[in-house]
């Protein structure tokens, strides 16, 4: 039976990795897989889906707009499963066209991405797969600074942790560093408090 998975972590937490890997072993049994991403991040180009270790794959890019339901059915082939990268930059239709991917087309669909932004508020693809996903997992990584779980991503501007400004700046860990809470609220904190 077709559900939605919506799997999120920190950055660093190996959310790019685990889809490209989800995808190779489809792939590795002869099962066709749609890779998809937001059109926001394009850090490491347009439409594409990107590991910190190095591993990159060509994906569908996915605007606001996107008829994501109408693009799949106009496929050749009906794909086993729909991976989706970045799916916090997802708008509220995008992540309602893949619920409707996964009840009216029967396929799978698997939703990696961030749930909090850098002011620790849900982004609205995250609020949206909350609500509609079947199945949640976290992805699980340490803290920066000590070896808790980071359940929060501090941004930073020359080093300084920065609590205000636009949620959506495309960056990598010269912007962003995973934390967990303590961290978050004090960054300059020894690890041993």
């Amino acid at each position: 039976m077709a559900q939605l998975y919506y799997r999120y972590g920190t950055m660093n937490s190996g959310k790019s990795i685990e889809i490209l890997k989800v995808a190779h072993n489809y792939e590795e049994q002869g099962k066709s897989v749609v890779l998809m991403t937001s059109a926001v991040d394009t850090r490491s180009g347009y439409g594409n889906i990107s590991s910190r270790i190095g591993l990159t794959r060509q994906a569908v890019p996915i605007h606001p707009d996107t008829d994501i339901v109408a693009f799949l059915q106009g496929l050749e082939t009906k794909p086993y499963c729909v991976l989706v990268d970045e799916c916090q930059f997802l708008s509220k239709k995008n992540v309602y066209d893949l619920a409707r991917v996964v009840d009216d087309l029967k396929v799978p669909v698997m939703c990696f991405g961030l749930k909090n932004d850098f002011q620790n508020k849900l982004f609205e693809g995250s609020y949206h797969l909350l609500l509609l996903a079947d199945k949640i997992e976290e992805i699980k990584t340490i803290c920066q600074f000590c070896s808790k779980k980071a359940t929060m991503v501090l941004r930073t501007e020359d080093g300084r942790p920065v609590y205000e400004g636009e949620q959506i700046q495309i960056g990598g860990n010269e912007t962003y560093i995973s934390v967990c809470r303590h961290h978050y609220f004090h960054p300059e904190a020894k690890p041993a408090d």
